[in-house]
């Protein structure tokens, strides 16, 4: 199972290049606040979610999906998402300490997660927006989506099966090619790439820095850490044995 883990006071790229200190604007240009964090994979240093920061909100923090975002057009080096405050506040309360618990962590996803309706076409919940869903979304960690489809009330799915008919093939592979525009003109729906790249160069530097600066950012970690001495203490008694 993936860890993951936020960044906090880890130096990865300069002022210039780091999105932390950044705004995420929301529907109508709503200012929703300042990036502070983002949660990553401690194992890739792929980012899933960024952190934003608020004083509007009673928990003062939430979260939104890295392939949720997008350049903001109107304000320079900042970020958008189609989210109202209202929609936000019908988010579960974000705790980072659930990060220090895989199966907190794993509960507190799922139903996150459940807020965003997969039809197999991902509906906002309470808006008629759609964010279509890519392969790796679509098997992506399964403990998470059973607790989704189990907030839902829903049966649980092992996996979505790929679409059947050529035309919906066609439109499915059309989706699922990489693309800088998130939202075609003309179009009211959102296309998420598989890893949140092409976003902005803002963006692609800062997660390209992360990942050259993995190890040094996973550094504090006790998980990150007790796994590496167990895997070095399994190292050295199989180098022993071999040389007995």
């Amino acid at each position: 199972m993936a860890h993951y883990g936020m960044l906090n006071d880890t130096v990865i790229a300069g002022s210039a290049e780091d999105i932390r200190g950044t705004h995420l604007y929301g529907a109508n240009d709503e200012k929703l606040g300042k990036i502070s964090d983002v949660i990553f994979d401690h194992s890739t240093a792929d980012i899933r979610y960024i952190v934003v920061e608020t004083g509007w909100l009673h928990t003062k923090k939430f979260l939104v999906p890295a392939e949720a975002l997008r350049v903001s057009s109107r304000h320079e080096d900042d970020f958008e998402a189609n989210l109202t405050k209202q929609q936000i506040e019908n988010f579960p309360p974000f705790d980072e300490s659930d990060l220090k618990s895989d199966a907190k962590w794993s509960d507190y996803e799922g139903k996150y997660r459940a807020k965003w309706v997969a039809d197999p076409v991902m509906h906002r919940a309470e808006t008629d927006r759609n964010v279509t869903p890519t392969t790796k979304q679509m098997t992506g960690n399964l403990q998470s989506e059973r607790a989704a489809a189990k907030a839902q009330g829903l049966p649980v799915r092992e996996r979505m099966h790929p679409v059947s008919t050529s035309s919906e093939r066609a439109d499915w592979e059309a989706a699922s090619r990489p693309t800088e525009r998130l939202i075609p003109a003309g179009s009211d729906s959102v296309v998420i790439s598989s890893n949140a790249e092409g976003i902005g160069d803002r963006w692609d530097t800062f997660q390209s820095h992360l990942r050259e600066r993995r190890k040094e950012a996973v550094a504090s970690c006790r998980t990150c850490s007790g796994e590496v001495a167990s895997q070095r203490e399994s190292e050295s008694v199989e180098n022993l044995r071999k040389a007995v």
